[in-house]
């Protein structure tokens, strides 16, 4: 008895991912026929709402369907009754960064009391929003904070972050001119760390600075406040 279960168990879920299979099959080929242009479609999966299927390009890009791909939604899907805006919950997963994999020896530290805390920022030197961000961060303490200079807002960045990475003292330059509007001293040495940035941030669609990864591998765009900070690196320190 018990094993004509385990059978009739098993043929039902060959029938549910075959029939799964299928569907997604349907989907790929009615929007590939219809849309030429969308992009390679990654994965094909169920969401939570009865019909609605979600749709990953670009690696972190997404977009819903039904079963048959009669209709393309661009759009966030909120569970009303949970509170939770599950496609914003699905692209922080699909875009956070292994904080392991970060090429530390391509940044500067700046440390502040005990530095146990971790944070990695990716920041333009001529960016205003990193330059308010980086006030705020003043507030900030206990932390280590991994500086990855990222020039893409033209060829003065990238002039002017190549002389900050061959400052004697970087932290101190960095903060200078971002915290205290001192010019930096022009300065010349091997800067292909800079260029490395700026490929991994491609790599990685870091697209605006700055850009906040934190230790457990989450992504935060945009100047957030310190308070901000402090709640992602887990602690209520900042005023």
């Amino acid at each position: 008895m018990k094993l004509l279960k385990s059978i009739t168990v098993l043929s039902l879920l060959a029938c549910s991912l075959g029939a799964a299979s299928a569907q997604e099959a349907v989907i790929r080929k009615n929007l590939a026929e219809r849309l030429p242009n969308l992009p390679k479609i990654d994965e094909v999966s169920k969401t939570p709402m009865n019909g609605l299927y979600e749709l990953r390009v670009n690696e972190s890009d997404i977009f819903y369907t039904d079963a048959e791909g009669n209709f393309l939604i661009q759009g966030h899907l909120i569970d009303t009754r949970n509170k939770r805006n599950l496609t914003e919950e699905r692209v922080d997963k699909l875009s956070a960064i292994d904080f392991g994999a970060l090429p530390l020896k391509d940044a500067f530290t700046v440390v502040r009391g005990n530095g146990k805390r971790k944070l990695a920022v990716f920041e333009d030197p001529n960016c205003s929003y990193c330059k308010r961000f980086e006030r705020d961060l003043q507030k900030v303490s206990d932390v280590t904070i991994y500086l990855f200079l990222y020039p893409i807002l033209g060829p003065d960045s990238t002039d002017k972050a190549k002389s900050l990475w061959c400052a004697k003292d970087k932290a101190k330059a960095w903060t200078d001119l971002m915290v205290r509007d001192v010019a930096v001293t022009k300065a010349s040495c091997d800067t292909a760390a800079v260029e490395r940035n700026v490929d991994f941030g491609r790599k990685y669609k870091i697209t605006g600075t700055p850009t906040l990864i934190f230790a457990d591998g989450s992504r935060v765009p945009g100047a957030i406040s310190a308070q901000q900070v402090e709640k992602q690196l887990g602690g209520t320190k900042a005023p």
